[in-house]
């Protein structure tokens, strides 16, 4: 048995820091809400009045088990070479950190290899003991039970296996206090009884199926053929999907637009699979990574003897194409020779191999897609002024990453568990602080790079534990906003030192505050690709804020 005594918990303190100017409180990697007792005890008021007491008890309890298992991530990393009963007390010691209770260590007993688990603990002023007696009274029976989940979540996570605690006193049932005890499962006789209440409802849990079910059925009739590679459900993202699946029905051709990375492909197969030609081939060619001289030849097809190194005649990827889709992604590369011969098939449906003067038919839809501007290209000459209005007809603009940030949680989820699959690695999933720094971030490689920076967090991150920043970003930025820590004796102090520092650099270098001033605007607008809502969030205030300062600059 273990005599324990709280080691010195300045180092939890610094977890906790405060983010005023976002709205935001930081523990560690998670995002944290600081809500009023009185809040809570109406929220387990309402919930035992409405759906009974064994099912409240039941969502509460898991609700508190959730919450220690992302407690007991923070243990491993705040404490990682201390003794094991010191990294152990991590929990209690955030569990008052947080407000919940006065924890005292009565007993204590584990190995950290896996040997049996025993640990006791009285909790003086718990929160969840004084709300239960203030709505109903004194009762006979233990009603912590989002604490119970927290202990059990937290103690669980951090030895690998189920530890069930009890609450063998409470305070809401006359005792001095509330008294804990925590084994594992199997060392509990009325454990099956106790499972449930950590286990999904099986009504709660049923009628959310059903409700998933009826959304899923209304979600198919809305969008009958919509593929699992497109995520997203922002304004822009499903006005793009909507013409798409309008254009799905028709053979006209399509021209998708958009930045780099922002999954043109992706659109364009969706395209395939919603038409009545999924059935056939749909073939893709990247006009940019062709040289000049063999685009024809890949697109169009070459008789033998055409061009020395042209030993037998093969089919070009229109050809290939017949009675399927044809997708040319960057068609803003085609060369003018080549971009003759494609209007001619569009306007003919027929065409030519190299070396060969018969035509052949060919019935393929073609839908293009550039990140270049085929206007500013007519108007330079590099692009065909007939082709570029042939092209055109039906254009479908799909919006970068950056202006539908709202979609990010889901494309983040999507790819994390298909990383998972890839690597046969167990990931938690993606850290509150992470995922605010992706919804931060400018992407200017758009979706393609969400997920170049989401596989290497998965590779980084530790088996079965979560994606964090660094993990993300090498050299992870500071967050824009000024962040507030807790000091050793619990006093609120501004972490400022990284900005008395770049203040210092800046008096140093004799620059005027004008002229430092039009740097840091203009790189702001640079690294946001020209996106002054972007540009403004990195730099902490609102756009109208931005606008004001450029034009007085300018002016």
């Amino acid at each position: 048995m273990a005599t324990i005594q709280y080691p010195e918990s300045a180092d939890l303190r610094s977890l906790l820091r405060f983010a005023p100017e976002d709205g935001h409180i930081w523990l560690g990697e998670h995002r944290m809400l600081l809500l009023h007792v009185g809040a809570m005890s109406e929220l387990r008021k309402e919930l035992i009045a409405s759906v009974g007491q064994q099912q409240a008890r039941r969502i509460l309890t898991r609700m508190g088990f959730a919450s220690g298992m992302r407690d007991a991530e923070l243990a491993r990393k705040a404490r990682p070479a201390c003794d094991p009963a010191d990294a152990f007390v991590v929990g209690p010691q955030l569990h008052m950190l947080e407000g919940c209770a006065q924890v005292e260590p009565v007993r204590l007993e584990f190995d950290a290899q896996g040997n049996p688990f025993y640990g006791e603990f009285l909790w003086h002023d718990a929160w969840e003991a004084e709300a239960h007696v203030q709505a109903f009274g004194e009762v006979d029976h233990p009603v912590c039970w989002m604490m119970i989940g927290y202990a059990s979540g937290y103690t669980s996570a951090f030895m690998g296996r189920f530890i069930l605690f009890k609450e063998v006193e409470c305070a809401a049932a006359g005792h001095e206090h509330c008294r804990i005890v925590g084994k594992p499962a199997e060392a509990w006789p009325d454990a099956d009884e106790l499972r449930p209440y950590f286990e999904a409802d099986s009504i709660v849990g049923r009628l959310l199926e059903l409700r998933d079910e009826i959304e899923a059925m209304r979600h198919t009739i809305a969008c009958p053929r919509k593929t699992p590679d497109l995520i997203g459900s922002s304004t822009s993202f499903l006005h793009a999907y909507d013409l798409v699946s309008r254009a799905a029905s028709t053979n006209v051709s399509v021209l998708l637009l958009g930045e780099t990375g922002v999954g043109k492909e992706r659109f364009a197969r969706t395209l395939h699979e919603m038409s009545t030609r999924k059935d056939t081939a749909f073939v893709a060619v990247n006009c940019a990574a062709l040289p000049g001289e063999l685009i024809e030849s890949e697109l169009f097809g070459v008789e033998r003897g055409a061009f020395t190194g042209a030993h037998a005649s093969r089919a070009g990827k229109f050809e290939r194409a017949h009675g399927g889709t044809l997708f040319l992604d960057e068609v803003g590369e085609l060369p003018l020779p080549a971009q003759a011969k494609l209007l001619r098939v569009l306007q003919e449906g027929e065409i030519e191999r190299l070396g060969d003067e018969r035509t052949r038919k060919v019935n393929v839809r073609l839908v293009a897609a550039t990140n270049v501007d085929l206007q500013q290209a007519v108007n330079a000459g590099t692009f065909r002024r007939d082709l570029f209005y042939r092209l055109n007809v039906y254009p479908v603009t799909i919006p970068p990453l950056r202006e539908r940030t709202g979609d990010i949680p889901a494309l983040v989820d999507a790819m994390v568990r298909r990383f998972e699959t890839l690597h046969g690695k167990r990931i938690a999933g993606v850290s509150d602080k992470a995922m605010h720094a992706l919804k931060l971030h400018p992407w200017p490689g758009n979706v393609r790079e969400l997920e170049n920076v989401l596989e290497r967090g998965a590779i980084l991150a530790p088996h079965n534990g979560l994606i964090e920043v660094e993990h993300l970003f090498i050299g992870a930025r500071a967050e824009p906003c000024q962040e507030h820590a807790l000091s050793a004796r619990g006093e609120l102090e501004a972490a400022q030192r990284p900005q008395q520092d770049l203040v210092a650099a800046v008096l140093e270098s004799g620059v005027s505050l004008e002229a430092f001033e039009q740097h840091l605007l203009q790189r702001a607008v640079d690294q946001a690709n020209g996106n002054l809502a972007a540009a403004a969030r990195r730099l902490g205030m609102t756009r109208p804020q931005l606008n004001y300062r450029i034009k007085k600059q300018a002016g």
